[in-house]
């Protein structure tokens, strides 16, 4: 799908949210393994390196939410609960958009994530040596983890 293509849709799809829902809440996963790497994914329908994760529905918990993200996006499967990092207003996004960012360091990964409609690529990177293209908001979020600084309010 061209580039140009990709922006419209996803600015489209944030339209449809802003009138469907008064609020829009999605969970994003630092996945930390054990050899000082995160999983970032590279979505096909935005640019940049982000962590993984998605919109919650209606009837869903964030924990639930989250499970289905990280199995959806990174053929992750959570072994142990996942830890709350912080919600975020997202303005970036939307003035109604809330995140709620988890920690995940027990967890195993059923096979390699192959490229699909909505996934160009899910890799596990160095703390040290982040992707060009990774967001601003990824690179902050992963520094407060890493550096136990404060959480702010927004993204």
């Amino acid at each position: 799908m061209p580039r140009a293509l990709r922006r419209l849709a996803g600015r489209a799809l944030h339209v449809y949210f802003r009138l469907r829902r008064g609020m829009t809440l999605g969970v994003r996963a630092a996945v930390l393994n054990e050899a000082g790497e995160v999983l970032l994914v590279r979505h096909t329908y935005t640019p940049g390196w982000h962590m993984p994760g998605g919109g919650v529905e209606p009837n869903e918990t964030l924990v639930d939410a989250l499970a289905k993200e990280l199995r959806e996006e990174a053929n992750i499967m959570l072994t142990r609960p996942a830890v709350l990092h912080g919600v975020f207003l997202n303005r970036h996004a939307s003035p109604r958009d809330h995140v709620a960012v988890f920690i995940v360091r027990a967890f195993t990964q059923t096979t390699q994530k192959q490229p699909d409609i909505e996934i160009a690529e899910a890799c596990f990177f160095p703390l040290s040596a982040l992707p060009d293209g990774t967001t601003p908001g990824t690179r902050r979020r992963l520094a407060e983890i890493i550096e136990a600084t404060a959480v702010p309010a927004e993204w």
